[in-house]
């Protein structure tokens, strides 16, 4: 099921970005997520396998249309302002996923039935879907004749990898880094959570402060420190053996990897060309490895050893540094 989501997804990407550029950003990002909200309740009422595999395909599609037109969104009112803005609205992506994790685990602490829960939940995010239309920028900002996908180039190519080596590192951890800290220190299951939550907080903070850095260092600068500090992070969550060490490792990590999607996006969105053909390239190459970059971890952990494979993301994260200026 995950395959079939994952494949949906990348397809919709391209797809999203050739609509984004015909007829603008704003109807892309309502439609996609009207059809993300309306596949929820359908993933819990479905009576049907086929009806359940079409309803986690609706919020495949909607999510990759949904991703592609907000960004080309905010690049837009990032080129409005007179500050860099962009990499702040990926912090709400990153507050919101806590919140809704917050939120699923209350109702199922309050015994929420499954399909209760996916029905609220489609139906409040529907409102703000609806509600955030009004605010959006017009079709007009960004439709255009141009061409409906990106052309090859150095520049999308080396952002791509860019995206590519963040995203691993990003799903990697959100997917292991518990599973580590409770097999490999004193840590118990819940103590061991916290390493995720502290990732994602960090990741949250730094990606409000990657604009600020960003205008004054520039976003090379911010990315090859980004990449450097995240690296350090695993190293420490790996080496020492302390539950404490790993979560504070998993801390700067999370600070590290905040703003190298969101920067690889902004940069994609300077290149020659429609805007949302160049995001939508950029972020296909990411989410692909988000998406496949933690079952790669376990393969090898299978046949090495987890903190082995992790350390591989450290590689990909000196990686990620080594190829800062792509997002000059």
């Amino acid at each position: 099921m995950l395959l079939v989501g994952a494949i949906a997804l990348m397809a919709a990407q391209p797809l999203a970005g050739a609509l984004a550029v015909r007829i603008g950003s704003r109807p892309v990002t309502v439609v996609g997520g009207l059809a993300y909200t309306a596949g929820l309740p359908l993933v819990g009422l479905a009576p049907t396998l086929g009806l359940f595999v079409a309803a986690f395909v609706a919020i495949a599609i909607g999510s990759s249309a949904m991703d592609v037109s907000m960004n080309a969104q905010a690049i837009a009112l990032d080129g409005q302002t007179k500050r860099p803005i962009f990499a702040s609205f990926h912090a709400a992506f990153s507050f919101g996923a806590m919140a809704g994790a917050g939120a699923g685990g209350l109702a199922a602490g309050a015994g929420l039935a499954p399909a209760a829960h996916l029905v609220s939940a489609g139906a409040l995010l529907a409102c703000v879907v609806l509600a955030a239309r009004s605010g959006l920028l017009p079709a007009t900002t960004d439709a255009s004749d141009g061409p409906l996908f990106a052309r090859p180039s150095r520049a999308l190519a080396g952002l791509g990898a860019l995206a590519f080596c963040a995203l691993l590192a990003e799903g990697s951890v959100s997917d292991w880094s518990a599973i580590l800290l409770d097999r490999e220190t004193e840590a118990g299951p819940a103590l061991a959570a916290l390493g995720l939550a502290a990732f994602s907080l960090t990741m949250g903070f730094g990606r409000l402060a990657a604009d600020p850095l960003a205008g004054r260092f520039g976003r090379v600068a911010v990315v090859r420190g980004g990449g450097l500090l995240a690296s350090a992070g695993l190293a420490i969550a790996l080496a020492t053996g302390s539950a404490a060490a790993g979560i504070a490792g998993f801390a700067l990590m999370g600070a590290g990897l905040a703003g190298l999607f969101p920067l690889a996006l902004n940069a994609a969105g300077d290149t020659d060309g429609p805007t949302a053909p160049a995001l939508a390239a950029v972020a296909t190459s990411g989410y692909g490895a988000f998406i496949a970059g933690p079952a790669l971890i376990g393969l090898i952990s299978e046949a090495t050893s987890l903190p082995l494979a992790l350390s591989l993301v450290g590689v990909l994260c000196l990686g990620a540094a080594a190829l800062a200026g792509s997002a000059r």
